[in-house]
C-alpha cells in the first residue's frame, strides 16, 4: 500500500499499472450527465492525484429485475469517461479492492511499457487490496479507452468478461479538435454483453466483411478442422451471452438519447465486448464516419451502419433529420431483442421505439481511405500466419502465430520480432482459420496498407479485423521503444495462445 509519507517521486518510481479515472459522466452536452466526485488522491497530505479509480465487485442494474454482480471501475459500468489533454502529464491513483491481482491497460496510447498495463510487457500487477499511483503523458489525441488486461481462461468472471471497460477522450493539445466536420454535441456509447456462458463453436458468421477469401488459406484451415473432427474432437468452446447492453443498460431500460430536429450528433462508439463483433444502425439515418480508433480519416465517409470488432472505436456524425422515436441497435435480431440497443427520441415525440433494418451492406475498410498503397515502403516485412488447433487445450481452441502459441503465463516470453527504432515495418497477416480476428498492437498506431487484396492508405488504427481465410497488411513505425504486445483482442483467442511479443534492439 502507498503510505502518507511517500513522496510524489516515490509514487512515480513505484508506478507500474495503467489506470485512469476522472469521474466525468457521459457527454457533458449529450445524453449522459456529468457525475462529480472522486477526484483527488487518497493521501490528502501529499500532492493529490489528478484522477482516482477503484476496482471492486459491485452490483449493476441492466434492467428491472436484472441485477448482476461484476467487477467495475468506481462501482459503475461503463467506467467513468476520462478526458485528458494531449501532452499534459497526469497522475492516477488506482485502488484494487478485489482479491486478485489486476492490470489496467491504456488502449491506443503511446506510453511506456511499464505503465501500459500488460504483464507480458513488464507492467507490474496491482496487488489485491492494494493501491498504486502512476504518472504518464496522454497521447495521441482522440478516442481511446481503458480496460483490464488479465487472462481469464475458463473464468467467466475475469478479464473483459467483467465490467472493467471505460472510455477515454484525449483533447488535442492545440484545441483544434481531432474530428473533422461540424457537430452540435457528442454522445459516447459503449456496447457490451454480460452473463457469459460457454458453448460448442462452429463457423463464425462473417458475410458482412468485404473481400475475397484466399484459397490456399481456406484449404489449410478446412483440412485441419476436418482432420480434428474425424478424430472425434468436438468444435472448440465459444462464448455466448444472456444480456446485451449499451452503456450498461438493456434496450428500453435506460435513458434515451434525446435529440432535436436538425442537430448534428457526434457518436463515439466503442465495442467493449470480450469476444463479440458488434454492429449498429439507426433507422432512417446514415453515419458519416470521421475517425476510426480515435484517428481522423483522410475524408469523412458515409455508411448506412457500423461494424466494430472487439476494441474498435468509430466516431461518426449523424444528422438528425428523420423525426420520431427509433431504436439504434445491433443488426442481429437476437442480440437486439436481448438488449443490444438504445432509444433515440426526438423532441416532441413519444411512443414505442421503431426498428427498421437498413438495406444489406458490406463493411469495407478500403472505402475508408485512398485506393492506393502507402507512398512509403517498409524497411522490413514480417509474415504472420494465424492458425487454429481445434479443441486442443481441454476443449478450447489453441491459437498459433507462425506455429507458436504464447505460453500459458502472463509473464514475458521470448520476443518473436526485433525492432529498430525509427524503421517502418509491415505486418503481412494471413488468417488460416474461419474466425475473424480483431488484431491489436500495443503502444503504436498502424496504417492499413492492404485489406483482402485491396490496396489502401491513410487509415490509421490500433485494431483491425482480419477476416476468415483473408489477408491484411499494416505498416507501423517503431517510434515507442520497449516491449510491445501483439494479440487478437478476442479474449478467448488471446487467453489460449494468440499473442506475440516484440522488442526493440
Amino acid at each position: 500500500m502507498l503510505t502518507r509519507k511517500a513522496t510524489r517521486r516515490e509514487f512515480v518510481r513505484l508506478a507500474g499499472a495503467a489506470a485512469g479515472g476522472a469521474l466525468l459522466g457521459f457527454g457533458s452536452k449529450g445524453a449522459w450527465a456529468l457525475s462529480e466526485g472522486g477526484l483527488g488522491a487518497a493521501n490528502a497530505a501529499d500532492e493529490p492525484a489528478d484522477y482516482t479509480l477503484t476496482i471492486a465487485v459491485k452490483p449493476i442494474e441492466l434492467a428491472p429485475n436484472r441485477i448482476i454482480s461484476v467487477t467495475t471501475y468506481n462501482g459503475q459500468f461503463p467506467g467513468p469517461l476520462l478526458r485528458f489533454r494531449e501532452g499534459q502529464p497526469v497522475t492516477v491513483e488506482v485502488h484494487n479492492d478485489t482479491d486478485t491481482p489486476e492490470q489496467l491497460h491504456w488502449h491506443g496510447q503511446k506510453i511506456p511499457s511499464d505503465v501500459d498495463g500488460a504483464a507480458e510487457e513488464g507492467t507490474p500487477f496491482i496487488p489485491p487490496r492494494a493501491s498504486r499511483r502512476i504518472t504518464f503523458t496522454p497521447g495521441p489525441a482522440g478516442y481511446r479507452f481503458y480496460h483490464t488486461h488479465v487472462r481469464a481462461g475458463a473464468d467467466m468472471y475475469a478479464g473483459q468478461y467483467s465490467g472493467q471497460v471505460g472510455p477515454v477522450y484525449i483533447e488535442p493539445r492545440n484545441n483544434s479538435g481531432n474530428n473533422p466536420g461540424n457537430y452540435d454535441r457528442e454522445v459516447f456509447l459503449v456496447m457490451k454483453e454480460f452473463e457469459p456462458t460457454f458453448s460448442r463453436g462452429g463457423d463464425m458468421p462473417q458475410d458482412f466483411l468485404s473481400g475475397a477469401e484466399v484459397p490456399v488459406l481456406k484449404d489449410k484451415g478446412e483440412s485441419a478442422m476436418k482432420a480434428s473432427l474425424a478424430k472425434g474432437n468436438p468444435h472448440g468452446y465459444e462464448v455466448g451471452y444472456r444480456s446485451f447492453t449499451i452503456n450498461g443498460k438493456m434496450l428500453h431500460h435506460g435513458e434515451p438519447v434525446r435529440v432535436k430536429q436538425g442537430e448534428r450528433v457526434l457518436f463515439h462508439v466503442l465495442n467493449g465486448s470480450a469476444t463479440e463483433i458488434r454492429s449498429l444502425a439507426l433507422p432512417g439515418h446514415s453515419f458519416t464516419i470521421v475517425a476510426t480508433d480515435g484517428n481522423p480519416l483522410p475524408k469523412p465517409i458515409r455508411a448506412p451502419g457500423l461494424w466494430l470488432g472487439t476494441a474498435e472505436r468509430i466516431s461518426a456524425i449523424v444528422e438528425m433529420n428523420h423525426s420520431g422515436v427509433w431504436v439504434m441497435g445491433d443488426l442481429r435480431d437476437d442480440d437486439r431483442h436481448n438488449g443490444m440497443g438504445i432509444v433515440v427520441e426526438y423532441a416532441g415525440y413519444k411512443g414505442k421505439a421503431q426498428w427498421i433494418p437498413p438495406k444489406p451492406f458490406k463493411w469495407d475498410y478500403a472505402r475508408l481511405g485512398a485506393a492506393t498503397g502507402p507512398a512509403q515502403q517498409p524497411d522490413e516485412t514480417f509474415e504472420m500466419l494465424f492458425e487454429k488447433n481445434n479443441a486442443a487445450s481441454d476443449g478450447f481452441n489453441l491459437w498459433t502465430i507462425n506455429g507458436v502459441s504464447y505460453p500459458n503465463t502472463q509473464m514475458m516470453a521470448e520476443p518473436s520480432l526485433h525492432l529498430h527504432e525509427g524503421k517502418r515495418y509491415r505486418l503481412r497477416m494471413r488468417n488460416a482459420s474461419d474466425d475473424i480476428h480483431p488484431i491489436h498492437l500495443h503502444r503504436h498506431t498502424f496504417e492499413l496498407t492492404r485489406v483482402a487484396g485491396q490496396p489502401i492508405s491513410g487509415v490509421m488504427k490500433d485494431v483491425v479485423m482480419v477476416g476468415g481465410y483473408q489477408e491484411v497488411e499494416v505498416d507501423f513505425v517503431a517510434d515507442n521503444p520497449g516491449m510491445t504486445l501483439f494479440h487478437c483482442h478476442q479474449q478467448l483467442h488471446m487467453d489460449f495462445g494468440f499473442m506475440s511479443l516484440f522488442d526493440y534492439v
